[in-house]
């Protein structure tokens, strides 16, 4: 005959002993931006953007953005960073940031500072739906005029 609170007290014990199962971010991914929602204040559209979010080991994430123009030319930018908010290099096209600065306040939030010259380029929050299909990127900078502006783009997961 089985003692049961002796059971029970071994499987809570077991269960407290195994590790609880790594979350992986919902940011991890490849997505692309819906050029159909595109704010009517930013200009001529591109052909196409992704972002891929990749987890590269070490506590480091990789950001990989290809923005392709009308002509089908390719502005390729990567990053690879931390999520505790301290600047890390850009490589590539340095052409719009030069460094970059992540932080996740939450598993479903992204603040991404970007810098050109030592000098703030802009502030973009990402948020990821909570079906994980579509993500909105909400982009604070100044204009030509110093006028500060808050844009937002949309994107749904390719993979």
């Amino acid at each position: 005959m089985l003692n049961r609170p002796l059971l029970t007290l071994s499987l809570v014990a077991l269960t407290a002993a195994a590790p609880a199962p790594e979350r992986v971010s919902p940011f991890l991914g490849t997505w692309e931006l819906d050029l159909s929602r595109m704010p009517s204040t930013y200009g001529p559209a591109p052909k196409r953007v992704t972002y891929r979010f990749e987890d590269i080991g070490g506590a480091k994430w990789r950001t990989v953005v290809d923005v392709t123009a009308p002509d089908d030319s390719v502005r390729h930018m990567v990053v690879d960073y931390t999520l505790d908010g301290s600047a890390a290099p850009g490589t590539a096209d340095t052409s719009e940031a030069d460094s970059a600065a992540f932080l996740s306040p939450t598993p479903d939030a992204l603040v991404m500072s970007l810098a050109k010259n030592r000098t703030l380029g802009s502030v973009r929050v990402y948020h990821v739906a909570a079906d994980g299909r579509t993500m909105t990127e909400t982009a604070g900078s100044v204009n030509g005029d110093g006028a500060p502006f808050v844009r937002m783009f949309h994107y749904k997961r390719l993979r």
